[in-house]
């Protein structure tokens, strides 16, 4: 009964959202009197959607082979954890975790939002409503998690090994709360359009929003990066690969979403632009579902094969990101700019820096879209990877780095005073990089060159805004900027040094055998089988030396019963200066294995700048909601007094 109770929740649901979109749109001739009905709506909405999803995790947990989804996505000998997490480790339940996010980030919204006006409020909870009724009718009528199997089968096909990771129970959730984060900045954006209602007040309530989407959506790819780094033993850490990209596009719109209703916040300018974003920024996020779940690209992360749930997705699509537009189009005429600035400001540089931004997320759109779109008009497969990105995205996303370098130095409306004086010491340590890189590593490309230079200038160059202040008063949203750009700068050195210093070295070898790589002489010592929960594996042991230390790794080549397959395990060995990689291959003879080692210094730095990104985000939200929580109190106590 808990797959009935679980689809009977999901059909609820789905009615609540029809009834708070039909209550928000009849809010216009009640004058906001029914706001109080719509808040209660939306809350239960939320609730029951979570159950429904409660439901579904129980029955993974239960191993109800029954039910269609558990019995293709599961099997009873799985660790707990993945029965867990296979829960959305496919194409139903990845929805259902989708949508359940987008009912719950209303039921907050309803909850807790009380510094807009009740007519744009509503307006917001019945564009969310519409977002979430969409998804709702997707999963009832294309892709229901709680179909029957009948007859039972005695087991189930298992979950994709590579998906068989603790990485599986972080890395969709967090890019889902953030994906999904997004569709109240969206919300928000259609309430304050319809309502005419576009200032700071309603760049207030969006901020939190979007920071927080950021900060999910950063540690999202930042784990889902080393995962793939991990797991697949390629030894890279970003391929360019769609679905990869799926997920960069909203976050690229979302930084620069972030930058500009900080502006609208503050200062009430980029009214136009910040709405833009905010419709940009979750319609990337509909586009990475459409291409992950529609079954149009070959993946990992794409399980639905069936062509009438990609045209499902298409048409919402096209419904919500058509509509969206047209309101802006129609809508944005009337929307007063704000307080103007010189062209040398703080707002200028945000400006250019979220053009900067646009003209990256463009590049990976139109390389992301360009193949499918080309092989779907002539049927002829093209491929769009690391070299066209790689020398198109790279520079800009430099030029966007050196500027980081500069916009936090300029006041606000009009600077008079000259820049150059203030990045002194960020442009002395460029020249010294610049200069020792030359002396010392002359045969590295100039795209990593360039990479060493600006992320060391950007690391003086991150702290300049704490120059002059009180650190025990500086508030947290400053530190939090601080620490996020300082983050940036930790990420170019691992990226530069990654793509600049990484040895590899791919051989034939047996025990006994020595293979140098980099500092590193790794010895093969031996070979031999070993079991594990649900699968067998050949495991490797390698002892590798530099200097007087020695480590040992062993890589495996493991093989799973349930589905059959075969994967690698890389084995890393993690120093102060970098990670030795090794991955054991197949076997050529009685004797001999495939072995792959890379030596790849400092590119623990590039996941390091990804979590201070993160916590530079996060102390910036906590900055923002104390301070909040402070301006509220202040009022109520006032209004206590009157």
């Amino acid at each position: 009964m808990i797959a009935e109770a679980g689809l009977a929740a999901l059909w609820l649901a789905a009615a609540l959202a029809a009834l708070q979109l039909a209550l928000a749109c009849g809010l216009g001739r009640e004058q906001g009197k029914a706001i109080a009905t719509v808040r209660a709506v939306a809350v239960a909405q939320g609730v029951v959607t979570l159950l429904a999803f409660a439901a579904l995790i129980d029955l993974f947990l239960r191993s109800d082979m029954s039910v269609q989804l558990v019995a293709e996505n599961s099997h009873s000998q799985k660790p707990w954890l993945y029965k867990f997490a296979g829960a959305w480790g496919n194409h139903e339940g990845s929805m259902l975790l989708w949508v359940t996010v987008l009912a719950l980030a209303g039921a907050v919204v309803a909850l807790f939002e009380r510094r807009l006006d009740r007519k744009t409020l509503g307006a917001s909870l019945g564009a969310q409503a519409a977002l979430a009724l969409g998804f709702f009718a997707f999963l009832l009528f294309a892709s229901n998690p709680f179909r029957r199997l009948d007859p039972t089968p005695l087991d189930g096909r298992g979950l994709n090994p590579l998906l068989q990771d603790p990485g599986l129970a972080f890395h969709p959730p967090t890019l889902y709360l953030g994906y999904v984060g997004l569709s109240v900045a969206f919300s928000l954006a259609v309430g304050g359009l319809i309502r005419g209602n576009v200032g700071p007040a309603i760049a207030r309530a969006m901020r939190p929003w979007v920071l927080a989407a950021w900060i999910l959506l950063t540690l999202g790819i930042t784990a889902g990066s080393y995962w793939a780094y991990y797991e697949l033993g390629w030894g890279g850490w970003w391929f360019w690969d769609p679905v990869e990209n799926a997920s960069l596009m909203p976050w690229l719109a979302a930084t620069a979403l972030l930058h500009s209703v900080n502006v609208l916040a503050a200062r009430g300018g980029l009214r136009a632009w910040t709405m833009m974003l905010a419709l940009v920024a979750f319609s990337m996020s509909m586009i990475g579902t459409f291409l992950v779940r529609s079954g149009i690209l070959t993946s990992v992360h794409a399980f639905a094969v069936d062509p009438l749930r990609g045209t499902f997705i298409l048409a919402l699509l096209t419904l919500y990101i058509g509509a969206a537009l047209t309101l802006f189009a129609l809508r944005i005429a009337h929307v007063k700019e704000g307080a103007p600035f010189e062209i040398v400001s703080r707002e200028g540089g945000l400006v250019a820096n979220n053009l900067l931004l646009s003209v990256i997320l463009g590049i990976v759109f139109v390389g992301t879209l360009y193949p499918l779109i080309a092989e779907a008009l002539s049927g002829d497969k093209l491929s769009v990877g690391p070299p066209y990105f790689n020398s198109v995205a790279s520079p800009l996303a430099l030029v966007l780095a050196a500027l980081m370098l500069i916009a936090p130095q300029l006041k606000w409306r009009r600077d008079a005073k000259p820049v150059l004086p203030r990045l002194v010491p960020a442009l002395l340590v460029a020249i010294a990089v610049l200069a020792a890189s030359f002396l010392l590593v002359p045969q590295i490309g100039l795209l990593p060159r360039l990479g060493l230079a600006i992320g060391g200038a950007l690391i003086p160059g991150s702290l300049m805004p704490l120059v002059g202040r009180s650190l025990r008063r500086t508030p947290l949203a400053i530190w939090g900027m601080v620490l996020a750009h300082l983050g940036v700068a930790v990420a170019i050195l691992g990226m530069a040094s990654d793509s600049a210093f990484t040895e590899e070295r791919l051989a034939v070898a047996g025990p006994g055998d020595r293979i140098a790589v980099g500092p590193w002489l790794v010895e093969f010592r031996s070979i031999a089988p070993l079991a594990g929960p649900n699968w067998t594996a050949m495991e490797a042991e390698l002892r590798a030396s530099r200097g007087s230390g020695v480590t040992v790794l062993v890589p495996q080549s493991r093989f799973f019963a349930v589905p059959p397959t075969t994967t690698n395990e890389a084995a890393i060995d993690t120093s102060w200066n970098g990670q030795l990689y090794a991955v054991l291959g197949e076997q050529t003879d009685d004797e001999h294995w495939q072995l792959r080692l890379w030596w790849k210094p400092f590119v623990t730095l590039i996941w390091l700048g990804g979590f201070l990104i993160a916590l530079g985000g996060t102390l910036a939200l906590l900055g923002r909601l104390f301070k909040r929580r402070r301006r509220d109190e202040g009022f109520y106590r006032a209004e206590s007094y009157a």
